[in-house]
């Protein structure tokens, strides 16, 4: 008797499963690529990534993808949406590192199927091993704090894990997580409120600063390592925002002030230096590059915003460091000058291989993610040339941009598809400069997930591996009294 019930189950499973799947049949093929959400055609991806699922725009029955590897392969997804396998997906890109994979997409509307025109993923011989990328999830308001936090993503799948979030310190606005060239086991993030404070954690050690002293304006915000370890440049500003009203644009940021200073991690000092501290000048964006030996930053004469928000240009520039004996040189170079060139040129980030400087360009103001006419450019920091990046640009903002640990993938952030809500792009660079179309960070439903999504990605940046972070001792200590940093004289 067990034995005919255990078969009929077996039987009720198999005809359960194959009225479930809704295989084409009577096909009729059209010239046009189909409309899918994210836009993966022809993108161009890393082995090991999480699967490119997408869904069909509009109404559906169902959705059948076919996918071809050139140097062999083949998966098959069928259902409301395409979703890959990913075991089946990693051991394509694999098999068929540095070709293509052939998509062929049928959809089945009203008991009808259609055939589309077939296109391609190529996989990128360039590996990008790093575990994945890190950002702040930030509702596109206007208010201070409430439903911030600090995430990680594992790249390779679907997974995504908090590292600090707001409920965990209430009242806190967390900004920016900053590792020192992908490794987390260098870090800084700043809190700002009142029992706000900048952490640097170090090999798992936690340590929390006070970096507002009398000589400085403000506690440091944004942040760059030097890639030595011991000290981290910060900019010091006081951030403001004005609101235009009937306009397309709603917000217009800006700082009231700027300054540059340079925290020595090992002794527990401030070191100023007055070139990077003028009066009439904002210095912000402070950038080391891959060997150490330079600075980069953007530079504008201050004006007096918001009335004068038009005339706020950015210039980028450089100076020399010695990290021996943590002195800056005495001649600031002007690479891009925003005054002559009417433009602003910000979040210089040079790649760690020291071959390119990517930077935003916009044509004003010092906080370029509110502007709709920010773009890529990326240096040959050799020849000093540089231009568009036009094959990852939009019509909205590109900006907050990153270099992955072997520099020849970056990560960006967009407000491409709505204007408001910006998301993570990935991008591949190749030996000429020239970038490949950006691809959508994947997810496992992609049209569910991004339209049920009401926050903004923020500040990404890629890690090698995954960030280890104790929030519980992140608690104790913002009950203490901050480190207070000192000046070096």
């Amino acid at each position: 008797m067990k034995r005919y019930i255990y078969f009929f189950f077996v039987l009720l499973a198999f005809y359960g499963f194959t009225a479930c799947t809704n295989l084409p049949e009577n096909v009729t093929t059209v010239n046009r690529l189909p409309v899918i959400f994210p836009d993966y055609t022809d993108v161009t991806i890393p082995v090991d990534i999480a699967p490119l699922n997408f869904n069909i725009v509009g109404r559906t029955d169902a959705v059948d993808v076919v996918l071809k590897g050139e140097k062999g392969g083949e998966i098959h997804s069928n259902g409301d949406y395409a979703d890959f396998d990913i075991d089946e997906w990693h051991q394509l890109t694999q098999l068929n590192a540095g070709s293509s994979i052939r998509v062929t997409v049928c959809v089945e509307r009203n008991g009808k199927w259609t055939q589309y025109k077939d296109f391609f993923l190529h996989v990128s011989p360039y590996r990008l091993d790093d575990y994945g990328v890190t950002y702040r999830l930030i509702p596109p308001g206007y208010e201070v704090g409430g439903e911030i936090g600090i995430y990680q993503r594992n790249i390779h799948n679907f997974d995504e894990t908090a590292i600090l979030e707001e409920k965990a310190v209430p009242g806190n606005c967390i900004n920016c997580h900053t590792p020192n060239h992908t490794d987390p086991k260098m870090f800084t993030s700043q809190m700002r409120s009142e029992h706000g404070g900048t952490l640097v954690q170090i090999d798992g050690v936690q340590k929390w600063y006070n970096t507002k002293t009398d000589s400085t304006k403000a506690a440091g915000s944004y942040a760059y390592w030097h890639p030595e370890g011991r000290y981290i440049a910060y900019s010091t500003n006081d951030v403001r925002q004005s609101f235009f009203v009937g306009r397309h644009q709603p917000i217009e940021v800006f700082h009231n002030f700027g300054n540059i200073i340079l925290f020595d991690t090992k002794t527990g000092e401030l070191i100023l230096d007055d070139k990077l501290q003028t009066p009439d000048w904002l210095e912000i964006f402070p950038a080391f590059s891959a060997d150490g030996k330079t600075m980069y930053y953007s530079t504008s004469k201050a004006c007096d915003v918001p009335t004068e928000y038009l005339k706020v240009k950015c210039s980028l520039v450089a100076i020399p460091f010695n990290a021996k004996t943590g002195t800056f040189g005495s001649k600031v170079d002007t690479l891009l000058n925003g005054q002559k060139t009417n433009s602003s040129y910000l979040h210089a980030r040079p790649s760690y291989d020291g071959k390119w400087l990517m930077f935003t360009k916009c044509s004003r103001s010092n906080f370029s993610i509110v502007q709709p006419d920010a773009d890529l450019w990326i240096m040959n920091l050799k020849t000093r040339q540089s231009w568009p990046l036009i094959t990852v640009n939009s019509r909205c903002s590109e900006s907050y941009h990153n270099w992955n640990s072997n520099s020849r993938w970056f990560v960006f952030s967009s407000k491409r598809g709505d204007g408001v809500y910006t998301k993570l792009y990935f991008s591949s660079i190749d030996d000429k400069g020239h970038a490949t179309k950006p691809f959508l960070l994947p997810q496992k439903n992609p049209w569910e997930y991004y339209h049920k999504l009401f926050k903004a990605y923020n500040v990404p940046d890629f890690t090698k591996t995954k960030v280890e972070f104790d929030v519980r001792e992140a608690q104790r200590q913002l009950k203490k009294d901050r480190i207070q940093v000192t000046i070096r004289k």
